[in-house]
């Protein structure tokens, strides 16, 4: 899987596929904890389906990338997987911000 990213100094922008699901998510973890920054915003606005399984590659993206001392955040205006943050109540393990511009300074 090879993702869309832009670099800001230390962190680093990863635009996540229109799916993210059982099909995608293993190809997605290996992909998010193998970038060149340990501090990662995850933009999820061009995302239209999240399943289970996209959730749970988050997750173990952000606990490998907190153990290597960095961090992972999620940038999303996007209201459906707003919802599904909320719902799931991952927007409480996970800082969720409106903009990607927002998440890049929160590493400041």
């Amino acid at each position: 899987m090879k993702l869309t990213t832009e670099v800001f100094g230390e962190v680093i922008v990863a635009h996540t596929p229109e799916e993210l699901g059982g099909d995608t998510s293993l190809q997605f973890e290996k992909f998010i904890t193998s970038l060149e920054r340990i501090n990662v915003v995850l933009d999820l606005d061009g995302t239209e389906t999240v399943e289970s399984a996209g959730l749970e590659a988050i997750l173990n993206s952000h606990d490998a990338l907190r153990a290597l001392q960095g961090d992972l955040k999620i940038s999303t205006s996007n209201p459906s997987n707003r919802k599904i943050l909320e719902i799931t109540r991952l927007e409480q393990q996970l800082e969720v911000y409106d903009s990607v511009l927002e998440a890049v300074k929160s590493f400041v």
